[in-house]
C-alpha cells in the first residue's frame, strides 16, 4: 500500500500516532521555530512551509520505500486532526533502531510523549520483532531524557560529539549526547531507577533547598586542602555552571540527592550537601554516602553542623531516602569535619594509615557511618 495508507495506526485511547497530513504543516512549522525546538534539535533556521512540505516528501518517501526513516504524527485520540508533533523510528543494524521525537508547544506538558514512545516500541518490538530501541539527546535536554526515563530506558553516559551541530552555523561544533535505550523483554511502565528531587528541608536555622541557575555566589576562591575535598567537587566561576549540570545529570539517573545549603534568612548559597552511591542507583541497597562543603566566608556560623544533621535525619528517615546506614570518609587531620559528623551522631568505624586523598597524595583517614535506630 502506499503513503498513507501504508502507515499503520497505533493508539492506547489517548494519544494517536497517524500518518503526517497536508494540514500538519502549519504546526510543523510552527513546533519547528519554537525557541525549545531550536535549542534542542537540528532543524534549519528559520524554518518555513517549504521546508515542511519537503519534510513531507522525505516521510513520504520513507514509508513508501520501506527502508527509511519511519514516522508518525502525533494527535490526541479524540481529535485525530490535531497536530501536536511528530515521532520516527530509524532502523539499525541487528534488530535495533533509534527512536527520536519532538512535541508542538501546545502538545507539552500533557504526558503524552512518554504514551507515543510506548506506542512506537510497542509496535517496534512486537510487530516488526525488534529486539533493542535507543534514545539519544543533546546533554543537558532533560525534557527528553524524562520521557525516555519514564519509558524504562536504561541510561548508557555520555558520549562526546555524538550529535551533529544545527546547519547554517559555520563555527558550530558537534554536541555531546546522551545515550541510553530499551529492550524487547523490558518493561516500559516504569522507570529503571528514580530521579531525586531535592525537597526542600529547614530547621534548626538552616535550609537545604535545590540548586538554581543564579546559585554562582557558592563559587567563591576556597581554600580547602586539595587532600580534605575533591578539586572538582567544589565550584569556581568558570566551571559552575558544568557543576551543576553534573548535578542534575546524577540526581535524574537515580545516584545522589544534592541541596543547596542556603542561608535562610537571605536564601543566598553557602555551599553543598549530597548523599550519594558511587555505582547503581539509591534504591539498589541500603547505604550511602554523605559529602559536604561549606564556602570560606559562611565558616564559623554553625551551617555546616546543622545541614548536616538535617540531611541526616531525611536520609535515615522511612519519610525521607529510607536508609538503613549513612556513612561518611574524612582525612583524618579534617578535625572540623570530624566534629560535624560525631555531632550528627556519626560513629568512628575505621581508620586507615595510607589511605589515597582526593588530591592524589596518600595518608591517613577516617571511616564513620550512622545506623537508623
Amino acid at each position: 500500500m502506499p503513503f498513507p495508507d501504508v502507515v499503520p495506526t497505533l493508539t492506547d485511547g489517548v494519544v494517536l500516532l497517524r500518518a503526517h497530513r497536508p494540514s500538519d504543516a502549519e504546526g510543523i512549522v510552527a513546533q519547528s521555530n519554537d525557541p525549545a525546538s531550536m535549542r534542542w534539535t537540528t532543524v534549519l533556521r528559520p524554518y518555513e512551509r517549504q521546508q515542511a512540505q519537503e519534510f513531507r516528501t522525505l516521510i513520504e518517501d520513507g514509508w513508501n520505500a520501506g527502508t527509511g526513516n519511519l514516522h508518525w504524527a502525533i494527535a490526541g485520540a479524540a481529535d485525530p486532526d490535531e497536530y501536536l508533533g511528530t515521532i520516527d523510528l530509524r532502523h539499525g543494524p541487528g534488530g535495533t533502531a533509534e527512536v527520536g521525537f519532538g512535541l508542538h508547544p501546545a502538545g507539552r506538558g500533557r504526558g503524552l510523549m512518554s504514551r507515543a514512545v510506548r506506542l512506537l516500541a510497542g509496535y517496534y518490538f512486537g510487530d516488526l520483532g525488534g529486539h533493542r530501541l535507543y534514545w539519544y539527546a543533546a546533554r543537558g535536554n532533560f525534557a527528553s531524557w524524562r520521557v525516555a526515563w519514564a519509558c524504562g530506558f536504561q541510561h548508557h553516559g555520555l558520549l562526546p560529539q555524538k550529535l551533529a551541530p544545527a546547519p547554517g552555523d559555520p563555527e558550530a561544533v558537534a554536541l555531546d549526547a546522551w545515550a541510553a535505550s530499551v529492550g524487547a523483554d523490558d518493561d516500559l511502565t516504569k522507570p529503571k531507577a528514580p530521579w531525586f528531587e531535592p525537597p526542600t528541608l529547614e530547621s534548626d536555622g538552616i535550609r537545604l533547598r535545590g540548586w538554581r541557575d543564579d546559585d554562582l555566589a557558592v563559587a567563591e576562591p576556597h581554600d580547602h586542602p586539595s587532600h580534605h575535598v575533591p578539586e572538582r567537587a567544589i565550584p569556581t566561576a568558570e566551571t559552575f555552571e558544568a557543576w551543576l549540570m553534573r548535578r542534575r545529570e546524577l540526581m535524574s539517573q537515580g545516584t545522589s540527592v544534592n541541596w543547596c545549603i542556603a542561608d535562610p534568612a537571605t536564601d543566598e548559597p553557602v555551599g553543598e550537601m549530597l548523599v550519594f552511591v558511587h555505582q547503581g542507583s539509591m534504591t539498589d541497597g541500603d547505604t550511602a554516602e554523605l559529602g559536604y562543603f561549606l564556602k570560606p566566608s559562611a565558616r564559623g556560623r554553625g551551617f555546616a553542623s546543622r545541614a548536616t544533621r538535617l540531611a541526616t535525619a531525611y536520609a535515615l528517615s522511612p519519610d525521607g531516602l529510607g536508609l538503613r546506614r549513612l556513612v561518611a570518609e574524612t582525612a583524618a587531620d579534617n578535625a572540623v569535619s570530624n566534629r560535624i559528623l560525631e555531632s550528627a551522631g556519626f560513629t568512628r568505624w575505621g581508620h586507615e594509615a595510607q589511605a589515597t586523598a582526593p588530591g592524589g597524595s596518600v595518608g591517613p583517614a577516617d571511616h564513620w557511618e550512622r545506623v537508623r535506630q
